[in-house]
């Protein structure tokens, strides 16, 4: 039936629109620290038997009625998106808040509600309390407070913070604690650099850098995002040229259509 190859064509760009959607936000946070990029992901409908040519029924000496039948899809559906955590290139900022984690781990936030989100955006800042605070102005957890007299900041591989101050010598202000999932990929993206838990992604796992499962801290380095925009070029032409192809087979199907209602004219 013409309408079924409508029907079929339609889903193909929808689904490649979804698709360009995709790598758009893709391209644009090519520059967003700790980014990580998003995959479409589709799968195909339901199938439905069609009878090939009823009229030749028997004719092949055999009762096997499934001989004249095939199976026609009915297109094509978005299931879902996708992270893809794999590492980002670290970039040296020479700042000695900035943390980036080489591996696996995110830096556990908490918000004014009370709720726990994690990051890879390791851009730290301080606020007015001293409390280390993200981009966004959510404090890290564990707690970590600087006082007035702080004069530099030291963090090593394992987490561990020293502060020299102004007194001289240099006090321990805590140990940086990272927070793992069994899969990350399931994890909620909430905007701002920031992802939720979910039954998806399981319950947080707590470590310390460096330990086993957990990546290093970086001080004065930055995890940029994991985008390939070469890639994602190539993926937005192939998705444009399935878009395309999709657009040609309703105007093919229309053609059709029009020639088989000019046949009672003929």
């Amino acid at each position: 039936m013409p309408t079924r190859a409508l029907r079929t064509a339609a889903s193909g760009m929808y689904a490649q629109q979804l698709n360009i959607e995709v790598i758009s936000n893709n391209i644009a946070n090519v520059s967003t620290t700790g980014f990580k990029k998003n995959k479409a992901e589709f799968q195909d409908l339901m199938y439905q038997e069609v009878v090939v040519n009823p009229l030749s029924s028997g004719t092949t000496g055999t009762n096997d009625a499934s001989v004249n039948k095939i199976q026609i899809g009915n297109g094509v559906q978005p299931s879902s998106t996708s992270k893809i955590f794999k590492q980002g290139d670290v970039v040296q900022t020479m700042n000695q808040l900035d943390l980036a984690i080489h591996g696996e781990g995110f830096l556990q936030i908490l918000k004014p509600d009370g709720t726990y989100v994690y990051t890879r955006d390791g851009s730290l800042k301080v606020n007015s309390e001293g409390k280390l605070i993200t981009a966004s102005g959510y404090k890290i957890e564990p707690e970590v407070t600087l006082d007035e007299n702080t004069l530099s900041v030291t963090i090593s591989r394992d987490g561990y913070i020293e502060v020299e101050s102004t007194g001289g010598g240099s006090v321990s202000a805590g140990q940086i604690e990272l927070v793992r999932f069994m899969n990350p990929a399931g994890l909620k993206a909430l905007g701002d650099n920031l992802y939720a838990e979910t039954d998806a992604s399981g319950q947080p796992i707590l470590g310390t850098p460096g330990s086993e499962g957990f990546g290093e801290m970086a001080q004065g380095f930055l995890e940029s995002s994991n985008v390939d925009i070469v890639e994602e070029m190539i993926a937005m032409i192939s998705a444009q040229r399935a878009y395309e192809m999709n657009s040609k087979t309703v105007k093919t199907v229309e053609e059709m259509m029009t020639m088989a209602t000019n046949l009672k004219r003929s």
